[in-house]
């Protein structure tokens, strides 16, 4: 499992965790597509944007290795702002390629993209 070096391992001054410090023994937990219901807590939101903003900054446009990325967190983005980068896709390893839908994620999330963000002033 590549840890992605650099990466925020959480959303400063929250328990939203980002990063996983180790592969589990079971296998990575598989990636599904989840609902965010409109009336999801405002941290929650902010969680996600948060996410996607870090996601941006580290990777851009470029496609990436799951790695060390909290399939938890990447399950609440995953079939619509990120998406597999490859055919075959296994949504249960560490190695799979995806990559960032930017005209969704801009839609979906226009302060991770603009520059008023939780990261600004940061590297991420």
């Amino acid at each position: 499992m590549i840890k992605h070096r650099g990466f925020p391992g959480r959303l400063p001054s929250t328990d939203f965790q980002f990063t996983i410090r180790r592969e589990s023994k079971e296998g990575a937990t598989r990636l599904i597509k989840r609902e965010r219901h409109a009336d999801r807590r405002p941290a929650d939101r902010r969680a996600d944007a948060g996410f996607m903003e870090a996601l941006w900054l580290f990777f851009g446009d470029q496609p990436f290795e799951r790695g060390n990325l909290d399939a938890g967190r990447l399950s609440w983005l995953f079939g619509r702002e990120v998406l597999p980068a490859e055919d075959p896709f296994d949504p249960e390893s560490y190695d799979a390629l995806l990559r960032i839908d930017e005209g969704r994620a801009r839609a979906a999330f226009p302060e991770a993209f603009d520059g008023s963000g939780i990261w600004e002033g940061r590297s991420a």
